[in-house]
């Protein structure tokens, strides 16, 4: 079971995600392992380019209850 961030500052989606990143406001980011893999891999691949550390998570329903919301999410970015 991933540790909950849910009162950690964080955003929850690829679009918020990418923003975050491309802002310089991420510290690390996570990505769910049944996430679509074009989209996880484009995500990776930005945050290689930004020096963001990925970690992946076993689903997107986990990923989602450790941030705090009841659905599941294929990425959350934790923010600086």
């Amino acid at each position: 079971m991933l540790v909950s961030f849910e009162n950690t500052n964080r955003v929850i989606g690829l679009k918020q995600s990418r923003r975050a990143v491309k802002d310089g406001r991420v510290l690390c980011a996570y990505v769910a392992q049944d996430a679509d893999e074009g989209l996880a891999w484009s995500f990776e691949e930005l945050c290689r380019e930004y020096y963001v550390p990925v970690s992946r998570v076993p689903s997107m329903a986990e990923l989602g209850q450790a941030a705090g919301i009841r659905i599941g999410a294929a990425v959350v970015a934790t923010l600086k």
